[in-house]
């Protein structure tokens, strides 16, 4: 049974190209996010290497992991330990010749609740994930956790309503959104600020429009000619912003989270009640030509 009140705790940090130094280090954020309070802890995308996806790289497939697997498990035992939830985003890999981009979801008494695989892939100048993860193909998902529902989508995910649409029908409280975005360093700051705002005013739109807290958790620090822009915020149900992170720090931040605050603001914002559902059959076209 989920109490009104959950303490999230958001992990913002810089990677090298060890895995073992990244996840000790993870293990060690997420002790003192624990000793902080935080019940549900989310790191960001692919922290348990820098973000490879800047080059076409086959050797970076030796980074994939099996999901259940030795980091899991890892985690599983600290989970249990702390009596916390983890929310860990790993290179998977599903198959020969399949790899994902995962979440793995760890609830407080060490279960595997399961995992998601991200479903939208970019593939742009520096993020060139299509090159390595297989979308997802196994719908959308929600955890019950001690805690707390909770919702995880990654990265690219967070810029389509209709991701987070359905992960709020599904009974998603909180959605969290690990993430690994950053500035092209030949771009100049009017750009930069223009997409961070962007970045963040799309997520706090599905929040406000589906009355959910939304958790998103980027890296922060220089990676290749990317510049990670930090920015970890959560955003309460109306699209408030309950903490920020700075762009260029290290950064845990725990955050309590009034659940009750979700019926509150739908009960005075009814779009969930108000949705024409008999108007949206285009939705699923990838373009109405009329």
């Amino acid at each position: 049974m989920c109490s009104n009140f959950v303490k999230t705790g958001m992990i913002q940090m810089t990677c090298t190209t060890s895995k073992q130094v990244n996840i000790e280090k993870a293990v060690a954020r997420i002790r003192e996010a624990a000793e902080k309070g935080a019940q549900i802890i989310c790191l960001q995308e692919l922290f348990a290497s820098e973000y490879f996806c800047w080059e076409e790289n086959y050797g970076h497939f030796n980074l994939a992991e099996a999901i259940p697997g030795p980091t899991t498990a890892l985690f599983s035992d600290l989970a249990r330990e702390l009596d916390v939830v983890i929310v860990a985003s790993l290179f998977e890999k599903r198959a020969q010749g399949i790899y994902h981009n995962t979440v793995a979801v760890i609830d407080a008494d060490g279960s595997f609740l399961g995992k998601y695989h991200k479903h939208h892939i970019p593939d742009d100048p520096g993020f060139y994930e299509k090159f390595y993860f297989t979308p997802g193909d196994e719908g959308y998902k929600v955890f019950d956790t001690k805690y707390a529902r909770i919702g995880t989508l990654i990265c690219w995910d967070q810029w389509y309503p209709e991701a987070a649409r359905i992960t709020s029908l599904m009974g998603a409280q909180v959605i969290f959104y690990p993430t690994a975005i950053g500035w092209d360093v030949s771009q100049d700051e009017t750009l930069n600020q223009q997409q961070f705002q962007a970045w963040q005013t799309i997520q706090r739109s599905h929040a406000i429009a589906n009355g959910v807290y939304v958790v998103s958790v980027n890296r922060t620090g220089m990676e290749g000619n990317m510049n990670f822009w930090g920015g970890s915020f959560i955003s309460d149900p109306f699209g408030v912003l309950l903490c920020h992170a700075s762009h260029d720090r290290e950064e845990i931040h725990v955050q309590e989270l009034d659940l009750d605050l979700i019926d509150e603001t739908r009960i005075h914002w009814p779009f969930l009640r108000d949705r024409r559902i008999d108007s949206y059959e285009g939705i699923g076209s990838r373009f109405l030509d009329k």
